[in-house]
């Protein structure tokens, strides 16, 4: 039998940006519940070392600092519920978010941080090599290969930034793209061919990662050219995939503006288009994606939502 659960303030997603919400709601006395979706404590549960999050001298591990994270935001007085929402009423207040089990959750605001997920090549070695040398994220991993050897993966803009932001790390960066030209911006093009530390593979697919046997750590890459198809080996320290970002917002794709699939959001506010529905983190974060920013925007988040719902109360009162 479904159960029904209310409050003041829901929030779809359990990663920086959900948990700080919740943890600033909890505080503002509106008894939030978190919907943790299908990967609880979001992208960070998969990282290994994290080395920029503040207030930590030596390196932590992704998953510790979501479990003390979430056990912040249950301290704190919010409701972390384990489900999956299938479908969304923004059409009046309270919203209505319903679950694939059948639960229903009703709320006066809504704040959507279901994230983002990286885009990966799907060659079988992908997954066993990901924080083994294999990444998706240069200013979160790039600090791990000073001095050493890496490849940037992708053609676009994302793949031109993150390889330029890694000759402050390394003497040897190679951009390796599938084509014979760059989808970047120009500017972005004439800065990374004119850099000493940068040198381009063109027409070059990855066909495989390949790790050293006893450390089952990234060595170096096996590509085919795709044009004549001959194979080739690269050897490399490490290795960034940079061919974009899914934003989850499949759910409000027909109710919220989206701007190249991400929420779009009021500028310095995380007010969306509907008013009482806020959206903060990766989900609305096209440039940054640190786990910082999205814990800056839940915050931002949670205190948004606290002001529109005393502006709400006012209103009501006074008429």
């Amino acid at each position: 039998m479904s159960s029904h659960h209310t409050s003041r303030m829901l929030i779809l997603g359990s990663g920086p940006a959900g948990l700080s919400a919740a943890i600033y709601g909890a505080r503002a006395g509106l008894s939030p519940i978190i919907i943790e979706g299908m990967q609880p404590g979001g992208q960070l549960t998969i990282t290994t070392d994290v080395e920029n999050y503040p207030g930590f001298r030596s390196a932590i591990q992704g998953p510790w600092l979501m479990e003390q994270m979430r056990a912040q935001a249950a301290h704190a007085g919010a409701r972390l519920m384990a489900g999956h929402i299938e479908r969304v009423d923004l059409s009046r207040r309270p919203f209505r978010l319903f679950g694939d089990d059948g639960e229903i959750y009703e709320g006066d605001t809504l704040v959507i941080a279901t994230g983002a997920q990286a885009r990966w090549l799907g060659i079988p070695s992908e997954s066993a090599l990901q924080g083994r040398g294999v990444s998706a994220c240069a200013t979160c991993d790039g600090f791990f290969y000073r001095g050493k050897k890496v490849v940037v993966i992708g053609g676009g803009n994302t793949a031109v930034e993150e390889a330029l932001y890694l000759t402050n790390h390394s003497p040897d960066v190679t951009l390796i793209h599938r084509r014979d030209s760059l989808r970047a911006e120009k500017i972005l093009q004439e800065r990374l061919f004119a850099h000493p530390r940068v040198k381009v593979l063109w027409n070059t697919a990855v066909d495989r990662f390949v790790a050293d046997s006893t450390s089952n750590t990234l060595i170096g890459i096996d590509t085919v050219d795709t044009l004549t198809g001959m194979r080739g080996h690269l050897a490399t320290d490490g290795a960034f995939v940079a061919i974009g970002h899914t934003p989850a917002t499949t759910l409000f794709q027909d109710m919220l503006p989206l701007d190249e699939g991400y929420l779009v959001v009021e500028k310095g506010t995380t007010r969306t288009a509907v008013p009482g529905v806020f959206a903060a983190g990766d989900v609305t974060d096209k440039i940054y994606r640190q786990a910082i920013t999205a814990a800056g925007m839940g915050c931002m988040a949670a205190l948004d939502a606290e002001r529109f719902l005393a502006m709400a109360e006012f209103s009501r009162t006074a008429s």
